[in-house]
């Protein structure tokens, strides 16, 4: 399968997904936030079209965005009116990449399958792949009180949570299949089963791909805010992708007001670089800090030399092809600096508490600088970059780099 020229499934790397949070009919803000997604490394974004003015928007947003060179595809996320948006603005249709619709908001009773059927019909019409996102807090009702009954009438009765698990799969699969039946390709389906309990959330997707062979988007829905939603999301899809569950995935955080919303694409992407599963960007070792580090300026130029590369990546991805691979070390002083920066790619050590005041640098194992004083941060930064120049470029080192075959005393603090 693929998504606007992304593959997904049969063996393709896992793709990192996110989701906007402005209204869709405001065409500057939402152009703006999918680009900044963009450029943090989301490969696909979802928007939300549940108004006219959303889906009038659509084609302008995309129009927008390709004139900016962002050709990231988007996603439409629908509900409630799904069937109707998309048979009225058909330049919306087109201009989206993939649907995504949920079960049990398509519509009750009798209403279900038609409204169903209409928008895969125009899924068909467009060639566009759909996500069928099944999500516990929205879960088809009706299907819900029939597995319960069933459940009742069993002479082993299972618990409600049990029930529930496997009302989620057999909504997703039942949807899956009647979308076939009706004509969609089973190569342009992904399902998803979304819960916000980390055990629940494994329990089912083990299940679902053990019955079903469609793509799987993964992700802990509501996962919660700061260090609750990371360690929350991670424990779950940590524990699913090193089984090799999961083609798509998203870290559904709720962002601090006025938060960044680019940091959920972040937090995807490091999980998959920290298990070995992808790389998208240099990730600086650091030291955590002990009593030899009193002083909290390997702190900050480990955050700040981390701020500089994730800046960087824009620009470098395209221009310095494996780059995302490059090791940086951040060390905080003789113990395990030197050691640990002579691993890294490039690494630099600190002083600790007490320890003279100079900064050796490591390229690839050797000592190649002392910095020191008040400007350590920006000649670091500068020795990266040539580094990546000559290292993924091709191209002559700089003053900076080749300044590295010397000691540079710099200003003393």
């Amino acid at each position: 399968m693929r998504v606007g020229g992304i593959p997904i499934g049969s063996g393709a790397p896992i793709v990192v997904q996110s989701m906007t949070n402005t209204d869709t009919g405001d065409i500057a803000a939402t152009v703006a936030q999918v680009k900044a997604l963009a450029d943090a490394g989301s490969e696909l974004v979802r928007v939300s079209v549940n108004t006219s003015e959303a889906a009038d928007a659509v084609p302008r947003i995309r129009e927008r965005l390709d004139r900016m060179g962002c050709e990231v595809p988007l996603i439409g996320d629908f509900h409630f009116n799904g069937h109707k948006l998309l048979s009225n603005f058909p330049d919306c249709a087109k201009a989206l990449a993939k649907y995504r619709i949920n079960p049990g908001n398509v519509g009750r009773g009798t209403k279900h399958d038609p409204q169903f059927a209409m928008i895969i019909e125009r899924a068909i019409d467009y060639g566009k792949p759909v996500r069928i996102g099944v999500n516990w807090g929205s879960l088809d009702q009706d299907l819900l009180a029939q597995l319960m009954d069933d459940n009742a009438r069993s002479r082993q009765p299972q618990d409600a949570t049990t029930v529930m698990r496997e009302a989620l799969i057999t909504s997703a699969i039942r949807s899956a299949q009647l979308a076939e039946a009706l004509g969609l390709p089973g190569d342009a389906i992904i399902l998803a089963c979304k819960m916000s309990n980390v055990q629940d959330l494994i329990a089912v997707y083990q299940e679902l791909a053990r019955r079903c062979d469609y793509p799987l988007h993964v992700g802990l829905t509501e996962a919660g805010m700061g260090t609750k939603g990371i360690i929350a999301s991670s424990a779950a899809l940590a524990v699913l992708l090193q089984q090799g569950i999961g083609d798509t995935i998203r870290m559904s955080l709720t962002p601090e007001p006025g938060g960044d919303r680019t940091r959920e694409v972040t937090v995807a992407q490091e999980l998959l670089q920290t298990m070995g599963l992808r790389s998208f960007a240099p990730l600086v070792s650091a030291c955590p800090g002990c009593g030899r580090t009193t002083s909290t300026v390997f702190q900050q130029l480990a955050q700040d030399i981390q701020g500089f590369l994730r800046r960087s990546m824009p620009v470098w991805r395209p221009r310095y092809p494996g780059v995302e691979n490059m090791t940086v070390a951040v060390m905080g002083c003789v113990v395990n600096g030197p050691g640990e920066s002579k691993m890294a790619n490039i690494g630099i050590s600190l002083p600790g508490s007490g320890e003279i005041p100079v900064a050796p640098v490591f390229v690839d194992g050797q000592k190649t600088v002392t910095l020191k004083g008040d400007t350590i941060a920006a000649d670091f930064e500068a020795i990266i970059f040539d580094y990546v120049r000559a290292r993924f470029g091709g191209e002559e080192p700089a003053a900076s780099l080749r300044a590295a075959r010397r000691s540079i005393p710099i200003r003393n603090p």
